[in-house]
């Protein structure tokens, strides 16, 4: 009688393919997912590496988005600051210009507007994580400063025209700042800072020249006007980075639901396999072992 010693090396074979799948199925039933490693489901593999990418993608922005959105409420809450300011400035001005007062209450009045100013400056001088937001893009500079050389006094600016924005996963994007010389010198009438240098001169010496004062006040309030115009592009830059935050966020919560219907491993059908691979398993070795058993036996006798 012959024996087939090839027969024993197919089923070694198979041995070691099971324990290859048993490897496999005990790994997914661990990590509670089925693809592992490429080899696993290379389609499948290729279609998580996207997901996985769209993913980060949408945790990066968001990440980013809750940062410039903090920035963007700190400039309206300065702007809002700015707003409350020269409307004090305007009541100032206007009782003042009524010819009533004293030369010491108009003194009075043109040392309250210096410290207006001075607080409208610390305003338009308002940083956020270390940079200057009404800089336009040099926000690393310090945009306002006043020199009370000459009279009425001149605030210059330091930063530029630049302006920034954030750009979303869709390529859309979205304005994150105003510049201070926009919103704070304007243009002829517009100049925050002009008109309120020119009434500090006006009641300075505690006469005031009604007609001059009363264009300055005039220019402060058109100047008023047009900081809340500025002050609306913030507010809706706010309205659209929100909007924007809340479509990323429910495009992420479906990308991480296709992410776990892809990979997430059926255990009970896993377990199932498992168990079944094992019990194989057990059957080669003990089927091996006989027949090694009775190949020797045989060929002891040859």
């Amino acid at each position: 009688m012959r024996v087939n010693p090839f027969y024993i090396s197919n089923l070694a074979g198979s041995l070691n393919q099971t324990q290859v799948s048993i490897q496999k199925l005990s790994a997914q039933v661990s990590s509670g997912v089925s693809i592992n490693a490429p080899s696993d489901n290379p389609v499948g593999a290729g279609r998580n590496v996207l997901l996985a990418s769209q993913i980060q993608r949408d945790d990066s922005f968001t990440e980013t988005a809750a940062s410039v959105t903090g920035q963007l409420q700190v400039s309206d809450s300065a702007l809002g600051s700015v707003v409350s300011q020269l409307t004090t400035a305007i009541s100032l001005a206007m009782s003042a210009n009524n010819g009533t007062m004293s030369e010491s209450n108009v003194k009075s009045v043109s040392s309250q507007l210096a410290g207006i100013l001075s607080e409208v400056q610390a305003l338009a001088n308002t940083s956020y994580q270390g940079q200057y937001l009404f800089a336009g893009s040099k926000t690393d500079t310090v945009p306002f400063t006043t020199s009370n050389a000459a009279s009425p006094g001149v605030t210059s600016y330091s930063g530029d025209s630049g302006v920034n924005n954030i750009e979303l996963p869709n390529g859309q994007k979205i304005q994150l700042n105003v510049p201070g010389n926009q919103i704070f010198l304007g243009s002829g009438g517009n100049s925050v800072f002009g008109a309120l240098n020119a009434l500090i001169a006006d009641y300075s010496s505690g006469t005031v020249d009604i007609k001059q004062a009363a264009q300055d006040t005039a220019n402060l309030n058109t100047a008023l006007n047009y900081v809340s115009q500025q002050r609306v592009t913030v507010d809706g830059s706010i309205n659209q980075l929100t909007a924007a935050s809340q479509s990323i966020e429910s495009e992420k919560t479906q990308l991480i639901t296709a992410q776990t219907n892809l990979i997430q491993a059926d255990l009970p059908t896993i377990s199932t396999q498992l168990a079944l691979a094992e019990t194989r398993q057990t059957a080669l070795i003990n089927l091996i072992a006989q027949l090694e058993s009775a190949t020797n036996s045989l060929f002891s006798k040859m």
